[in-house]
């Protein structure tokens, strides 16, 4: 069996239609749409509403974790649209969703990405696409557990949700073979990003499942430049799957 996993694919539909390539089944672990570039401040949403000069002014300021100056930033600069801002985020959201769905291989394992907008993705999940969060399947002969979104953070991305409702989804998953989380488990260097230099946030409720539970693997994605891409907790290899959208090639499992 021969399963490739992607995540982070942040607008790369060319590439994530090649993903599946000589696979059984695709896993996407999320993060599907571009909002900002932080390689390219010309793509993205927010680039091609405001431009590639304005952006990189967004992107340093939330670079330098000075929120305030980047939300009145983005403020100002969505006053100046005809409309309510939500309605412009909304329809690029919705183009980015339609060519991504269509280029998604079949058949597909989905989860959220902690910018995803999960209430949209019915609209566009394709047959052949299963969503999953706080969900099991079974993939050729192995329990795989999915757990979407992000936890809380000073950036007010779209799918941050509680700890206390990201454990319960964790809980839901239960005794897995394959783990399969959009964030990291709460282990630091797989937290640090050494490009962006900042810790991500990860879960110490995963962290507690593959201590307790000991999948064979636990994948993820979230961290684009991770200081350690994978190490082992027990029996578990813990695997950054990879920046999709920078490297556009998928992670392999086969069994």
């Amino acid at each position: 069996m021969r399963v490739h996993v992607v995540s982070d694919v942040h607008g790369r539909a060319e590439a994530l239609a090649r993903a599946g390539d000589g696979a059984d089944a695709l896993i996407c672990l999320g993060d599907l749409i571009l909002f900002v570039d932080y390689d390219d401040p010309a793509q993205g949403i927010f680039g091609d509403l405001f431009g590639a000069e304005r952006a990189a002014e967004f992107i340093a300021l939330r670079t330098a974790k000075r929120f305030d100056e980047a939300r009145a930033m983005s403020a100002r600069l969505w006053a100046t649209l005809d409309g309510d801002p939500r309605e412009h985020i909304e329809r690029n959201v919705r183009a980015q969703y339609r060519e991504l769905f269509a280029a998604m291989p079949k058949p597909a394992y989905l989860t959220y990405g902690n910018v995803d907008i999960p209430r949209l993705w019915p609209e566009y999940v394709q047959d052949g696409h299963q969503v999953l969060d706080g969900q099991t399947a079974e993939i050729g002969g192995l329990r795989f557990g999915f757990v979407g979104g992000g936890l809380r953070t000073a950036y007010r991305t779209p799918y941050e949700i509680s700890d206390e409702e990201y454990a319960a989804k964790v809980e839901a998953v239960g005794e897995v073979d394959v783990l399969c989380c959009h964030i990291p488990p709460a282990v630091p260097e797989l937290l640090y990003d050494v490009v962006a230099r900042r810790f991500e946030r990860g879960s110490e409720a995963t962290l507690e499942a593959i201590r307790r539970t000991q999948p064979r693997y636990a994948l993820f994605g979230h961290v684009h430049q991770p200081l350690h891409q994978r190490t082992r907790i027990g029996r578990t290899e813990c695997v950054n799957v990879g920046h999709f959208r920078g490297k556009g090639v998928p992670y392999i499992l086969e069994w």
